[in-house]
């Protein structure tokens, strides 16, 4: 069992992360931080066009900085959407990391999990 970290609405169109859950959930079971879903902004997309609805927009550029805070917090995991063309994806696309990135962002994780061990 893991508990997920994913964020909590914070007014409207806004999720946010209390870094403080990560270690009140780690007494609990070990913490996956879903550093996508953080950066997703509910609802605040454009109209999907099918039924008039809203698609979710986000905020990807911040990925990489609570990715690397929620590991310098100690998580046991993080889980991160990635796509080869996010604008283009069919879901999450608005907050989905460019995999372009990804190598580069893996580094960052695994040297701040280095310097704290």
């Amino acid at each position: 069992v893991f508990l997920t970290e994913r964020g909590a609405s914070f007014g409207y169109n806004n999720l946010v992360v209390d870094m403080r859950s990560l270690a009140i959930m780690r007494q609990f079971a070990p913490v996956v931080f879903d550093a996508t879903h953080s950066v997703q902004l509910p609802s605040a997309g454009n109209s999907n066009g099918k039924d008039g609805g809203q698609q979710s927009g986000g905020q990807p550029e911040f990925i990489p900085l609570l990715a690397r805070a929620a590991v310098a917090a100690g998580v046991d995991g993080v889980f991160l959407e990635v796509h080869d063309n996010p604008a283009q994806a069919k879901s999450d696309g608005a907050n989905a990391l460019d995999l372009k990135v990804l190598p580069d962002v893996l580094d960052q994780l695994i040297a701040v999990h280095q310097a704290l061990s």
